[in-house]
């Protein structure tokens, strides 16, 4: 009776064993923070909820799950990227220290202001501030309401590849002193935000170029904060705004290029 051959089978197996764990590994993980408060969830398909921006983020290859429960070192520890948007309840003062130990080490963090104090303690760790009041805008308004526009003057970041201007509904102006963190989009030297809260433009008023994103590092890792989360929400997420998300999720992710696909 003839040997069988073995050696080509336990090679196979072999390279099976060290190939399945390494490919599972390389999935990116990305968790979108649920637990303050968030009125807009990825779970939904309503106008203003994030289903859609959690395709793009499968669509390219990251693993995606959330978590309504308080952000802790434990929590973070099998995550690679988080993601923030539309949260109403503050951070808590150990939250806000595991998020900064999160990305220290080489973790990823997207915040995106839908109301901005519940997030003062964690921007403030990140040496962002923000405006005490939305951006009117007088150029590439979108149907004649100054809040809504079209932001054209970007920084040359991986954000922006293929993006020539994207849209913001109602926006905070973000901003930072430290040299870590950059500005990588503005409105036009026009724009105001409405001090007095009587609806027009006068002299009591701040008249200025706002910063819309903001970018920076916090030892290995890297964050972002839009100063707006309709940017990618169901109903906005078009056009170039979802160019900039599929970009987001390369560029959180580390970096890696993001596939073109059609618009749903």
């Amino acid at each position: 009776m003839p040997r069988i051959p073995v050696a080509p089978f336990l090679l196979f197996a072999l390279l099976a064993v060290l190939v399945v764990p390494f490919t599972a590994h390389a999935r990116t993980a990305v968790l979108f923070d649920q637990g303050h408060g968030q009125k807009f969830l990825i779970e939904r398909g309503g106008d203003l909820d994030l289903s859609r921006l959690a395709r793009t983020f499968r669509d390219t290859g990251n693993a995606v799950s959330t978590s309504s429960t308080p952000l802790t070192d434990n929590l973070l520890k099998e995550v690679d990227v988080l993601i923030i948007s539309g949260a109403f309840r503050s951070f808590t003062a150990g939250e806000i220290e595991a998020v900064s130990r999160f990305v220290e080490r080489g973790g990823a963090v997207c915040i995106m202001l839908h109301i901005a104090p519940p997030l003062s303690g964690l921007l403030d760790r990140f040496g962002v501030y923000y405006s005490n009041g939305v951006i009117n805008e007088v150029e590439n308004t979108i149907d004649n309401d100054s809040i809504n526009f079209r932001v054209t003057r970007l920084e040359k970041h991986p954000l922006f590849r293929g993006v020539r201007q994207f849209s913001l509904y109602g926006v905070w102006a973000v901003q930072s002193a430290r040299p870590d963190v950059r500005v990588i989009a503005r409105t036009s030297p026009s724009a105001w935000i409405d001090l007095n809260g009587n609806g027009t433009y006068d002299r009591g008023d701040a008249r200025q170029q706002f910063a819309v994103a903001v970018a920076g590092e916090v030892g290995k890792g890297r964050f972002v904060v839009f100063g707006d989360d309709a940017v990618f929400q169901n109903r906005f997420l078009t056009g170039e705004n979802l160019t900039l998300a599929r970009n987001l999720a390369a560029w959180l992710a580390g970096g890696r290029p993001a596939p073109d696909k059609p618009a749903r």
